[in-house]
Formats: structure tokens, sequence, C-alpha cells
């Protein structure tokens, strides 16, 4: 699933492409649940006549600002991308919403899985209200975090997977941050002392702005690896020193990275680095 990285990489396609300021003349659905179950007319509804003002990210969503206060917010999920091609191109089979704009060009949601998704209005509002601390802005400090974290007594990676507390971490990056600082994914949050959380803190902005930097994170070739809407697949898998490197050496201290499983997800560890104290 695309993280932080990955989405802010879209949307940074999205601007250098021109579509601020592009009003929305056609909204076709192919398969509703796409569009949270509206159909073309009442999507159309919502969007025709309106102009796109700003685009940004909010955690992992993709947010279309538009003129009257209306906006619509895309979360890709496993395999979503946004497409951006001639109002002319044919179709392709999992391109479930097309947005047509005055300048000839679509705004196309393609999902080969089908699980990502386009909120609009309310729906949007609602989604993007329940997410939590943007973790690269300046909201984001090392107290706040202290905050979030000892307030809490919950294992680490659960934690920082949970939307509501930081918005738009997943899998790869919290092992990312978690080996960086040197933490154990299954120590309580309310453990940590006051230089783990500057070191945690420091490693989740560090892992992300280098995901940026290089256009996010792709594992493979497969339809739900990730490609940007510039066609371009990120080459920050070449830069990571602890997700998927299970029987590889440590970059660090050489010893062997292991994956264990947290909160159901395949996690990725050096348990020399890692360490697990006894008493949590």
């Amino acid at each position: 699933m695309p993280e932080l990285p990955e989405v802010q990489t879209v949307v940074n396609d999205l601007l250098g492409l021109g579509l601020t300021g592009q009003t929305i003349q056609k909204a076709q659905v192919f398969w509703r649940p796409s569009a949270n179950g509206l159909s073309s007319t009442l999507l159309g509804k919502q969007l025709i006549g309106r102009a796109i003002e700003k685009i940004f990210r909010r955690g992992k969503y993709i947010v279309f600002h538009l003129s009257d206060q209306q906006l619509f917010a895309v979360h890709l999920r496993m395999s979503g991308r946004i497409r951006y091609v001639p109002l002319q191109a044919p179709r392709e089979k999992h391109e479930h919403i097309m947005i047509s704009l005055k300048n000839h060009r679509d705004i196309r949601f393609y999902d080969p899985r089908k699980f990502g998704r386009l909120f609009v209005g309310k729906e949007a509002i609602d989604k993007l209200s329940h997410l939590g601390v943007e973790p690269l802005e300046d909201t984001f400090t090392v107290p706040v975090m202290h905050k979030l974290l000892a307030s809490r007594k919950r294992r680490l990676k659960p934690l920082l997977l949970d939307q509501s507390v930081v918005a738009g971490l997943g899998n790869i990056y919290i092992d990312e941050a978690l080996w960086q600082a040197g933490l154990h994914p299954q120590r309580l949050s309310c453990s940590l002392t006051r230089q783990e959380v500057r070191s945690l803190f420091k490693a989740i902005r560090a892992v992300l702005r280098k995901g940026i930097r290089n256009f996010g994170t792709s594992l493979g070739k497969g339809e739900g690896n990730f490609i940007s809407t510039n066609k371009q697949r990120g080459r920050n898998r070449l830069h990571l020193k602890a997700y998927g490197r299970d029987n590889k050496a440590c970059a660090r201290c050489g010893s062997v990275i292991e994956r264990i499983t947290v909160a159901q997800r395949s996690t990725y560890i050096c348990t020399h680095c890692q360490l697990y104290p006894a008493r949590h």
C-alpha cells in the first residue's frame, strides 16, 4: 500500500502537470464501489463545473480542493494509481473512474485490485478529520511525539500504524524508522526514554524525506507495486536498511536481519541493534 512518500510523489506529479485551475466537465464511474457507491450522475453533480484550486496530501489521501468549497479525496490502497491522459485515450480495463477536464485531458483512477476509493464532500471531510498529526509538518515536534507515546500503553509498531495517531506511516517506513532509531517494534510506547523518543522522531522524518527524494518505494513490477502518475517507479528500494532484507546483513552491525510478525504484518528487524528488553 502506498505510504506518505508515494502519495506525496503522486501529488508532486499532479502539481507539476498543471492541474490547478482546470475545470471539471464530466465524471464517469465504471465500478461504483471505487466511488464509494456513487454513480456517474451522482458524482458528476458534485464535481462538474468546479475548478481544481489545490491538490495536496493528507496522510495517505490525495486531496483535490475545488471551487465552492467542494473537495474529493482519493485513497490508493493496494494497487490504485492516478493517470493523467488525453481525453480521447481508450479506457483501459482497470480504469474505474474518469474525470474529464476542460483542457481535454482525463484524471483516471486505475485500480486492478479494486480496494482504492474516491470520497467526495462530507464523506471526504469525515475521512480526513479522523487523521492524526502529519509527521513532516511543523506541528509534529519531539514534545508532541513524547505525549503521543507516553500517554498510551501500546506496542510501537501497531501504534505507529494507527492513522489516527500519526498520519501517513505504513509498514515499510515504520520498519525503516525503528531500525534507524534502534528500537524493537514490540516495545511499549510508554517505556521509551526521552532520548529514545527524540531518536525515533528524527528517524521518522529522515526515512520519509529520503523516500520522497527517491520518489517512493517500488518493490517489484507487479500490478500492486507503486508507479507514479509520471509512470516512474520509486527507487527507494535501493536504500532500504531493514524492510524486505531478511537474511541479509545489517548495515550497521553486520548481524542478520530477521523477519518476524507484528500486528499481523511482516516486520524486519536486527535483533542485535533493536533489542527487546526483558522488562518490557
